[in-house]
């Protein structure tokens, strides 16, 4: 019986050293709660908002790294809804969920749809931001970026930004704290902080069998604003590190089955912002 118990024990305690994750986890870049994250969305969903896998896989990264982050968006209204089986503008017209919630929706009431379970306690204010709390900031990308966190789907390279989003982008940048930025995040920072170095992708559509690049004119856009542009691929991320800005083209690049390409453009986006939060 002890010989027995004995031997159950040192499968235990083996099984306990070779699962250390399981209760204590150390990141690539740190020790759990180190660093404090936050990260801005401007609604759900790609035509219309944050795009939901980029939002997704900067919370998983975050949380492998060892990161805690605050999520935040603008309490607006959005510029409006989109039908995402059509990728047009949402009518109303023989959509149950249109006549029970109209076309008319709050940007940090559907941004927190990425929350689980904690209501407003992930979901904040963007007003309520303070640079001095946090040691990084995040903007996953999406077309949210264009109509809901700036005026650029109008104004083009002219565009203005939401008053927050340029705050919060010139507070982080001038307190040296790393700014992390997804597909067509960078035009944001591009507008309001001269000669930054950043990606979208590639600057001409090249197809191939594995995906496409239909966006390319955002980055003709970015470089009329001053900004310098890289070429990379999805997968990849930019760092320029005298701004401590890191980019990654994600779904600049569009694909129908590749995601993981997506996944590690993102990963490799959030471990750089977590590398430099620590210096």
């Amino acid at each position: 019986m002890m010989a027995t118990r004995t031997l159950l024990s040192k499968q235990i305690t083996a099984a306990l050293f070779r699962q250390p994750a399981c209760f204590a986890h150390h990141g690539d870049y740190g020790n759990w709660g180190n660093t404090n994250v936050a990260l801005v969305f401007s609604g759900c969903g790609w035509w219309d908002g944050t795009d939901v896998h980029e939002g997704v896989y900067t919370m998983y990264h975050l949380s492998r790294n060892g990161a805690r982050f605050q999520m935040f968006a603008p309490n607006q209204q959005q510029m409006h809804v989109m039908d995402h089986m059509k990728k047009q503008p949402s009518s109303g017209e023989n959509s149950i969920s249109d006549y029970f919630w109209p076309s008319y929706r709050n940007l940090m009431i559907e941004s927190a749809r990425f929350s689980h379970g904690q209501g407003m306690t992930q979901m904040q204010d963007l007003s309520k931001l303070d640079a001095n709390s946090y040691d990084a900031v995040i903007f996953p990308g999406g077309h949210g970026v264009t109509k809901n966190l700036s005026s650029f789907v109008k104004d083009g390279k002219d565009c203005k930004l939401h008053n927050d989003v340029e705050r919060v982008l010139k507070d982080f940048h001038r307190s040296r704290k790393p700014i992390g930025l997804a597909s067509m995040a960078p035009l944001l920072a591009c507008r309001v902080l001269p000669g930054i170095e950043v990606t979208m992708g590639y600057e001409r559509d090249d197809n191939t069998r594995w995906g496409n690049w239909p966006h390319t004119s955002l980055v003709q856009a970015v470089k009329s604003m001053g900004a310098r542009h890289t070429v990379r691929e999805p997968y990849e991320a930019y760092v320029d590190e005298k701004n401590k800005v890191v980019s990654t083209p994600t779904f600049m690049w569009e694909t129908e089955q590749h995601y993981h390409y997506i996944f590690d453009g993102i990963g490799n986006m959030v471990k750089h912002v977590m590398r430099m939060s620590t210096k």
